[in-house]
């Protein structure tokens, strides 16, 4: 994580009501700043005011401080003396890490899921992907994101071990929110639904070697991508490098 944050120009928060997250209304309003984080409604970069976030969210400022404690530990936001708390801005170092954990995760599933799977669990599959098709038909970015965690959600879930799902996505967070910057490139909706299909093919066939060796293909995409982005937009990135 850089120790510098750059000039910010202030953003008001734009969060979802509480009333939409369970919890105590400390959780609720951690899941409402970090959901806004993750969807880039609140920028990298961007200044986090808690007086703000207060205000929109109805709540006094203990919940709020208790959320961003939480959201500074998990390196989604830093908090600077004497000059703010900022909107993390993304990290290439957090996005190799978090890549390289749920590869492992992932590709350890697959193989399993290839070899077991019931005929149940690939229709699950194929009307995932099928859903994905409309969504990249109607151009839904938000939709296609929401389809294409669920398609490895599922993947991870038919191993049959309950944290798996959990653990990914904690694992993936940091290339969670680098990622959604992705989707709106022109044909990369269509790629993914691609690269989806070969997996599930060879889940179909029981071919476990080639559903790992396509799940890792679809996986390092990520990474490629963002490698190059970072060097494109260096504002959005710790450092102001993919380095």
């Amino acid at each position: 994580m850089s120790s510098h944050i750059p000039e910010s120009v202030p953003e008001a928060p734009r969060l979802r009501p509480l009333d939409a997250f369970a919890g105590s209304l400390a959780q609720r309003v951690y899941a409402s700043v970090k959901e806004a984080i993750l969807d880039l409604s609140l920028r990298p970069g961007a200044i986090l005011r808690k007086g703000e976030v207060c205000e929109t969210l109805g709540v006094s400022r203990s919940p709020v401080s208790e959320a961003v404690a939480r959201l500074a530990a998990e390196a989604l936001v830093d908090v600077v003396p004497q000059a703010g708390t900022f909107v993390a801005r993304l990290s290439m170092e957090e996005v190799r890490e978090g890549a390289f954990l749920r590869e492992a995760l992932e590709l350890a599933a697959v193989e399993q899921v290839a070899r077991e799977v019931r005929p149940d669990q690939v229709i699950q599959l194929r009307r995932n992907l099928r859903f994905q098709e409309g969504l990249v038909a109607d151009d839904d970015t938000a939709g296609f994101y929401d389809a294409d965690a669920e398609f490895h959600e599922l993947i991870l879930g038919f191993t049959g071990h309950r944290r798996l799902p959990g653990l990914s996505r904690t694992a993936w967070v940091h290339v969670d929110r680098a990622r959604r910057l992705l989707l709106p490139e022109r044909g990369r909706m269509g790629e993914t639904v691609e690269e989806h299909r070969a997996i599930l093919a060879a889940i179909e066939a029981k071919d476990a070697a080639g559903a790992r060796a396509a799940l890792r293909s679809h996986l390092r995409q990520v990474v490629t991508r963002l490698e190059r982005l970072a060097g494109e937009r260096p504002e959005l990135f710790a450092g102001g490098t993919a380095a």
